[in-house]
Order: C-alpha cells, then sequence, then structure tokens
C-alpha cells in the first residue's frame, strides 16, 4: 500500500504498530517504505519472552531512518490500582519491563491505562486511589531519567475525575493527558468538552479512532460519530498536542489519512 501521498499528514502523527506485528510480519516494511512514525505497542507476551536484544533490532530500523516514536504500555489484564497483592506486583513488573525499553526506544511519550473500573472501584476508592499512587510513582521517576511524558489515556472511566485527581496527587511535569476520541464514544458516551473543560492544561496527546457508541470498533475517521472537525477547531486554539491514528487495518488508515486531507483536520 502507498501511503506517500500523504506525507504531509503523516509526518504530524503517529500510527498504532503493534510490536509483535512489527517484527513477525510485513508491517515493519509498511511503514518504513511510507515513512510512517509508529506508535509502538507492547502488548501480548513480548515483554516476557523476548529479550532487550530483539526490541533493540526494531528501534534501530526506525531511527536509522530517522522516524520518531511513541510507546504505548500494556493493558490486557493488568490492574495497576488493584486489590489483590499478587495481581499488582505481576502488573508492576510488566509495566516496569515497558518502561526499561525508554532507553531503548527513545520515544516522545509513553501512552499508559489506569485500569479504572467504576463498578468495581469507586466503592474503595481510597484503596484503589493508594495504590495506583505508589504504582505510578516509581514508574515516572523512570520515565524522568529519560525525559520521557507519560500520557495516562481515557478508557472505561466516564468522566475527567480520576485522571484529574491522579494528576494533582502525582504533581509530575512531565505526566499528561492522553484523550483516547473511540473511548470517548463507546464508553464515556460524552463528547470532548467536559474532558477538556478540567483537563485541557494535561492534554499532551490524542488517539484518534471511530465508532458509532455500540463499541470499541477503531474504525476509520469520518465512519462514525464523533465530531472531529470540532475538537480540532478548539484546539486550532494552541499548539496541537502528539496525535497518534489508531485504525485497526491498513484499509482504515488510508480512509482515515483521506478523511484527515479532505476536511483539513490538520
Amino acid at each position: 500500500m502507498q501511503l506517500l501521498q500523504y506525507s504531509s499528514i503523516t509526518e504530524k502523527c503517529f500510527i498504532n504498530a503493534p510490536f509483535d506485528q512489527l517484527r513477525d510480519g510485513d508491517l515493519l516494511d509498511l511503514f518504513i517504505s511510507n515513512r510512517l512514525q509508529p506508535e509502538i505497542g507492547l502488548e501480548g507476551s513480548s515483554l516476557w519472552d523476548l529479550n532487550r536484544a530483539d526490541f533493540q533490532k526494531i528501534a534501530a530500523v526506525f531511527q536509522d531512518n530517522g522516524l520518531a516514536c511513541t510507546l504505548h504500555a500494556p493493558f490486557f489484564d493488568l490492574s495497576p490500582g488493584g486489590f489483590d497483592k499478587r495481581v499488582v506486583e505481576i502488573t508492576r513488573e510488566k509495566l516496569f519491563r515497558a518502561f526499561n525499553l525508554l532507553q531503548v526506544f527513545q520515544p516522545q511519550s509513553i501512552v499508559c491505562h489506569l485500569g479504572f473500573e467504576e463498578n468495581k472501584h469507586w466503592g474503595k476508592f481510597d484503596r484503589w486511589l493508594a495504590t495506583a499512587l505508589e504504582t505510578w510513582q516509581h514508574l515516572l521517576e523512570i520515565a524522568d531519567q529519560y525525559n520521557t511524558q507519560v500520557m495516562f489515556e481515557n478508557t472505561y472511566e466516564t468522566s475527567p475525575e480520576v485522571h484529574k485527581i491522579l494528576f494533582e496527587q502525582l504533581d509530575a511535569p512531565h505526566l499528561g493527558f492522553c484523550m483516547d476520541t473511540g473511548h470517548l464514544t463507546a464508553f464515556a458516551h460524552t463528547g470532548w468538552q467536559p474532558w477538556l473543560e478540567k483537563l485541557s492544561s494535561r492534554l499532551g496527546q490524542l488517539h484518534l479512532h471511530d465508532n458509532n457508541g455500540q463499541g470499541d470498533n477503531h474504525l476509520a475517521l469520518g465512519l462514525g460519530t464523533f465530531n472531529f472537525q470540532n475538537l480540532f477547531t478548539f484546539l486550532n486554539t494552541s499548539p496541537l498536542p502528539l496525535i497518534t491514528l489508531e485504525p485497526h487495518s491498513k484499509e482504515d488508515l488510508k480512509q482515515s489519512l483521506e478523511y484527515i486531507r479532505q476536511v483539513g483536520l490538520f
């Protein structure tokens, strides 16, 4: 697939790229031949099964081609503020392994999920918060060593309150908010306004994908209900944050890029 005609857009954003697919499939060739900047997803078993040299090999390809990157920390099966000591221990170990790769990839940011679910955690919020703060404080200290921004992404949260509390309690200058448009639509069922009303000063990154509010489908931009033009009209009043496109297919990537070009999104 040829995407070089969108270079004026792709040079301003990152594209999600699962590490396993970069290592084992043709995805790496797609990124290099089209000069796409990756947001490298550290999901699955790679953090357990591979050694540092495996990650250095992929990092070197992007660095040798002058392509910047961001990282996406693991999400599935983790509980940074959990109530089970052993679950929290293995969560911290896996996140530590991801943060230990900051030196290798030299990313502009690393995006993380809070693992907060209202139906589970609001009733014991103080307990959840104390554990979460301990988890993230140690990881923020690692990120600070490499001058890497840490971005807390919204997932299942239905309001910005938990993010706001964590930002206030941690008070780290390199800690920011990654607003995920698809998650706002599918899980929060809100627009962007309530979130940026509380968190605009922390906004450091956007994850852009679309859906119709029925599930986290990662559709191409413009194929769902999120009002991207409205959001970017607001953001044009200030420098844009980091931007990551999160399509789940090559076709959706091309459609998203064409949408951005047609409407002049950025």
